[in-house]
């Protein structure tokens, strides 16, 4: 259970790291902690908004940024993360496929962050949004398998107790062929 205050664990902190890029000094947590950006104690004061290289959806596995945007997600940087995938989505366009991807990865962020704000309503909207973006999506894309995913996120919906769905990045060869 979320206590008012506290920083989010992530779900596995031996969960393997896909980037090298290193963490922020703290998980932003709107009310409780200074904001990153606005803020002269924030940890990204003072630097630019995240602006990733754009990569094709083969291509993902070479984007340091891409991989490092799973890495806050796995380890309960959700805002930062939300920050990654935004620049993404700004970048490959808001209506293509990618940018639904980016878009319902950043749902997915969000709604754990409501989960331990405790704004559960929000949270369960989030979700359910993010799980329908997914089902436009090939069964394999970025990395992940999309088909899972949907699994997962349906689990994640109806149980307001699980914990946050972690993102494992497999190369195309690894996924089941069908």
């Amino acid at each position: 259970m979320t206590v008012a205050g506290v920083e989010p664990s992530p779900a596995n902190p031996n969960w393997p790291r896909y980037s090298s890029n290193p963490f922020p000094a703290y998980r932003f947590v709107p009310g409780n902690s200074p904001h990153p950006r606005r803020n002269p104690q924030g940890h990204s004061f003072g630097c630019p908004e995240p602006s990733p290289t754009p990569c094709g959806p083969e291509e993902w596995s070479q984007s340091e940024d891409y991989r490092f945007g799973i890495d806050l997600y796995n380890f309960a940087y959700w805002w930062e993360c939300h920050e990654v995938f935004e620049g993404f989505w700004h970048t490959v366009g808001r209506k293509t496929e990618q940018g639904l991807f980016f878009q319902a990865l950043i749902q997915l962020a969000a709604a754990n962050l409501k989960r331990h704000t405790r704004h559960l309503s929000a949270a369960e909207n989030l979700l359910r949004t993010s799980h329908q973006k997914f089902y436009g999506m090939p069964l394999f894309y970025m990395g992940l398998d999309i088909a899972d995913l949907r699994n997962r996120l349906t689990a994640q919906i109806t149980t307001e107790q699980a914990p946050p769905i972690l993102l494992e990045l497999r190369l195309t060869n690894d996924y089941p062929h069908p």
